[in-house]
């Protein structure tokens, strides 16, 4: 159990200590300096310590954001201050100087001294982690009050501060995202943060709640697949829901601090999984209406994957660069100060929330075959006019990349066996050269494979182009302005193939095989990149040379086309996906239920 301690004894009336409990705080009350630090040294080692002025006057949500938080090793607001285990040795040594000093007494204000900055026990001890090298995380409390008033009538003015901001309604307000879609923001989140309350107050947790999403958009795909006019209004209506949850969970983790490592994965990963899932119900059920829409569903899949990927390229390409100023970005600055102009280009993104409203309306009205070329036509435009503006961003920003995110567009490659083997044996450079060797890379591996019968042995010939103009491609650091377009290139280069082949081959159940194993390969691609967001690096390079890299994938499945006709190819498929899958899904389950990466949730409301 946590434990907080107190400076000495509140003032009469004051509900600090009923604030602390009700936080999950074991409360503790020293009564001199010498107290505060035996309290600190007996504290379980493995359980997170707070120290909290006795004074302290202010909302319990500022105490709450302040020492609950589980994202932070440090975190303080005036008059309190929280450490994690992994903090606990940096503070012990902080006390020790302090008590070294003999300044421990003057800072706690034993029983009352002036409540200046420096005369506060915990703002000291916050200012020496600091000092140590420890980040100590500061929230954000707007009209929340935390204040150590110096004597009687501050309190009263504090107190009455306090009375007239109603705490709860700041933190269902802050329970939503302060940037989101059009849609989510004006028609989910006006209700979706009252669920979260709902849920907080009967001890769900966000991954429940998650998983209540899952379950509901994997129902939503079983009705689609139904093939029926009810069973697609049905899908549409729970696919909504699903979203409502989607939003809830976010929401449940604010609004009650429930952060964790597991649950940003799960959040992060079941998005993918309920939209791709979806798009295989509403295949199957214009299958048994007699339409094969496999080859749209898997378009629809390719396209929204290498859009993220786009978007991740650019994010950890540019994110710690420095000089990174670019005029196209100030103008989009200055768009986003016009408020229509800041919900018109959210929209035209289309965000996971328009995407998926788009989805269930045309699904319950219309037919599985125009839901998925209206997706591709709104997809397609979406990706041209965002993947247009970091283009412009990158050629007109004067910008020097770091050796992390050259190392990061490296890992977000992908690039296995044969391609590492070539970018030592070579090494090319120029400004241009890396996204025009990418392109050239794809041209050789589509072209053959669109022109030349099913089967044929230029698609293997292809391919080995690939993979040695891929290989050139990461021969140098990746820091110029554009290569953050590799990876995206390479996603679309191999996800695509998989499609031309399974579209050209003719065989029954080879789209849907196809679709697999992209399924599979792309989760992987996710699994890197949050990874990579968590400060742990791509999945391990074991795993990367076991599924071979993107262009091993890519020789693997020309290969099999070459070797298999008819149904073979299909098994071929169906083998690879299974092998690919339990890899990566078994290694990634692995890392992230017993890794100690931080929880990375998304507060930006970066569209997904």
């Amino acid at each position: 159990m946590s434990t907080a301690i107190l400076t000495g004894l509140p003032p009469v009336g004051s509900s600090l200590e009923d604030d602390l409990r009700s936080l999950g705080f074991d409360v503790r009350v020293a009564a001199d300096a010498a107290a505060v630090s035996a309290e600190l040294a007996a504290a379980p080692a493995n359980a997170r310590v707070a120290l909290v002025d006795h004074r302290f006057v202010g909302h319990r949500h500022s105490l709450r954001l302040a020492l609950t938080d589980p994202r932070f090793p440090a975190a303080a607001v005036r008059g309190a201050l929280t450490v994690r285990p992994e903090a606990r040795a940096a503070l012990r040594d902080v006390v020790a100087l302090a008590d070294g000093r003999h300044r421990v007494g003057a800072y706690a204000g034993f029983p009352a001294a002036p409540a200046s900055p420096l005369d506060v026990l915990p703002d000291a001890l916050a200012a020496g982690l600091e000092a140590h090298g420890v980040a100590v995380h500061r929230p954000e409390l707007g009209v929340l009050v935390a204040d150590v008033p110096p004597d009687a009538p501050a309190r009263a003015h504090a107190a009455q501060a306090v009375a007239a901001t109603d705490d709860e309604a700041v933190r269902l307000r802050n329970a939503v995202k302060s940037r989101d879609g059009f849609f989510t923001t004006f028609c989910i989140s006006p209700y979706s943060r009252y669920i979260a309350r709902w849920c907080a107050r009967r001890g769900f947790t966000p991954n429940q709640v998650t998983t209540a999403s899952l379950l509901t958009a994997l129902i939503a795909a079983g009705c689609a697949a139904t093939g029926t006019r009810p069973g697609f209004v049905a899908a549409g209506l729970l696919l909504i829901f699903s979203f409502v949850l989607d939003c809830t969970d976010g929401q449940l983790a604010r609004y009650s601090l429930q952060y964790s490592t597991l649950g940003a994965w799960l959040d992060a990963t079941f998005d993918r999984a309920k939209e791709y899932a979806y798009y295989a119900g509403l295949a199957l059920g214009a299958a048994r209406g007699g339409e094969d829409v496999w080859a749209l569903a898997l378009g629809a899949m390719v396209l929204q994957t290498c859009r993220h990927v786009v978007d991740f390229a650019f994010n950890e390409a540019n994110h710690d660069a420095t000089a990174n100023t670019s005029p196209t970005a100030a103008l989009s600055g200055k768009l986003d100060s016009v408020g229509w102009t800041v919900w018109a280009r959210r929209m035209i993104i289309l965000p996971i929330g328009e995407r998926w409203a788009l989805i269930a309306v045309l699904t319950a009205l219309t037919t599985p075959r125009i839901v998925f070329v209206v997706l591709l036509i709104g997809c397609a435009f979406a990706a041209c006019y965002t993947t247009a503006g970091r283009v412009l961003r990158s050629v007109t920003r004067k910008a020097r990349r770091t050796d992390r995110a050259a190392h990061a567009l490296y890992e977000l490659t992908d690039s296995g066996p044969i391609a590492e083997t070539i970018a030592r044996a070579a090494r090319v450079k120029g400004a241009v050269t890396v996204p025009l060797l990418g392109l050239l890379g794809t041209a050789a591996l589509l072209v053959p494979l669109l022109v030349k019968p099913f089967g044929s042995p230029l698609g293997v010939a292809g391919a080995a182009v690939y993979a040695v103009l891929t290989g050139l491609a990461v021969s140098s650091p990746l820091k110029g302005a554009l290569d953050w377009l590799l990876p995206p290139v390479l996603r679309a280069a191999e996800y695509l193939a998989i499609l031309v082949l399974a579209a050209r081959s003719d065989v029954d159940g080879a789209l849907p095989a196809a679709f697999g194993l992209v399924a599979a390969v792309a989760y992987h691609h996710y699994d890197t990149v949050y990874r990579i967001r968590g400060g742990t690096g791509a999945p391990p390079h074991w795993l990367v040379r076991m599924i071979g890299g993107h262009e091993g994938r890519a020789l693997a499945v020309t290969v099999a086309a070459v070797l298999w006709q008819g149904q073979g190819f299909t098994i071929a498929l169906t083998v690879l996906t299974a092998v690919i899958a339990l890899a990566v899904l078994i290694e990634s389950i692995r890392f992230w239920v017993s890794s100690g990466a931080p929880a990375v949730h998304d507060e930006t409301g970066e569209p997904a």
